[in-house]
């Protein structure tokens, strides 16, 4: 028995929830043997949650619990991310996470701890969601030497140059589009000015280069300057902008990282990437 302790109840937080009690049984026959949700970490009152039995509002009670095998971090944010990574780390337990600004910034030191713990830390989903990446990169491509990293890392910002690229709306109207869909947050300055991305590409180099960057060390500029005039420009020279993130391992063994918009060639395979 696998018994996991999900910090936070947002939309990460409850799906994560859901899939643990809904598919119990596809589970344990994949991983042959069973994983049972024990706690989740919300301080908030949802007494008519169908998780309610779960709900504690105190970390100690996980960090205390022997029983608990596997901390699924989903809060969000740093500080007190970080606080309780730590400390789960430090009680012996594996720790799962897609918190991408916590990786970016403190993924070296949280590693190092998880291996003086005997423990693991785990963040597959910060990059790329769903589509694995870094157990690839860090696995797979093991016995690869890896000199260069470049992509598309940021959904939102790309649908927003699909967008004026593809439809003629300005900068102002696709980012309200891809807000009324969703597609980007209330505060979308995470993702227009760059900061996703910049996060990306510290973890990606991290893996494939073996040198951690931290976020403030990479040059970044996001898309929320780019106006239609750019889109003309870049489509009258047989191109289109993509926000692209970018590390280069140089002869000298320092890496070159940075998030900027790019032209690039219609005929390259990035410029096929669209919404």
């Amino acid at each position: 028995m696998v018994n996991v302790a999900i910090l936070g109840f947002g939309t990460v937080g409850s799906g994560v929830a859901e899939v643990l009690t809904g598919h119990e049984g596809s589970i344990a026959r994949k991983v042959e043997q069973s994983v049972a949700l024990k706690y989740i970490l919300n301080r908030h009152d949802q007494p008519d949650s169908p998780f309610a039995p779960y709900f504690v509002k105190d970390f100690g009670v996980i960090e205390a619990d022997p029983q608990v095998d596997i901390v699924v971090e989903a809060m969000g944010g740093v500080t007190a991310a970080l606080d309780m990574t730590r400390r789960a780390l430090q009680a012996g337990k594996h720790v799962v996470t897609s918190n991408k600004e916590l990786v970016a910034a403190h993924g070296y030191e949280l590693t190092q701890l998880a291996r003086e713990q005997g423990v693991c830390y785990l963040f597959e989903g910060s990059v790329g969601g769903g589509i694995p990446i870094i157990r690839p990169l860090s696995q797979c491509l093991a016995a690869n030497e890896i000199l260069e990293i470049y992509g598309i890392l940021n959904g939102t910002t790309n649908y927003i140059l699909t967008r004026m690229i593809r439809a003629g709306l300005s900068f102002a109207q696709a980012l309200e589009e891809a807000q009324a869909q969703g597609y980007a947050e209330r505060d979308p300055s995470a993702d227009i000015e760059g900061h996703d991305a910049c996060r990306k590409i510290c973890i990606l180099s991290a893996i494939a280069f073996g040198r951690h960057i931290y976020p403030h060390q990479v040059p970044t500029q996001g898309i929320d300057k780019v106006c239609l005039e750019d889109v003309d420009y870049a489509a009258a020279a047989g191109k289109c902008i993509k926000l692209l993130g970018r590390a280069i391992r140089q002869e000298d063994g320092r890496i070159c990282a940075y998030v900027a918009p790019h032209l690039v060639d219609q005929s390259h395979p990035l410029a096929g990437v669209e919404d």
